[in-house]
């Protein structure tokens, strides 16, 4: 097993950054691909970003891409988030998924463990 817990996360203004962290405890996450996905209210959960094992392939949704980047310390058993210039279609609890089992992707149901999430909120 494996327990994800996200930070990071607060009430910006829109054209500021944040970086989110997924940190892991009870398992290393280095055999592990990792996701970032987001889900606001009243919206299905949606891809936000995954990077592979070794973190030399990274994905990143339509929506994100050039603004967002994804990376991993697997000697700190973390995966972040930078988020830069955050818009108010950003608002939504975050969180960050492990699969052990499949590779980077971008589904939802690819990932065996999910974490608790972080609210983001960008204020226009």
């Amino acid at each position: 097993q494996v327990q994800l817990v996200e930070s990071g996360g607060g009430l910006v203004q829109a054209g500021v950054s944040l970086r989110l962290s997924c940190a892991a405890s009870g398992r290393t996450i280095s055999r592990a691909a990792m996701g970032w996905f987001r889900q606001a209210p009243g919206k299905e959960r949606e891809f936000v970003a995954a990077i592979s094992r070794n973190g030399y392939n990274t994905d990143y949704a339509d929506s994100v891409k050039g603004r967002f980047t994804i990376s991993r310390d697997n000697a700190k058993n973390t995966v972040y988030l930078q988020m830069n210039s955050l818009q108010p279609e950003d608002t939504s609890v975050y969180y960050c998924a492990a699969t052990y089992t499949s590779s980077y992707n971008t589904l939802a149901a690819g990932y065996d463990y999910r974490g608790q999430g972080t609210q983001v909120t960008v204020s226009s």
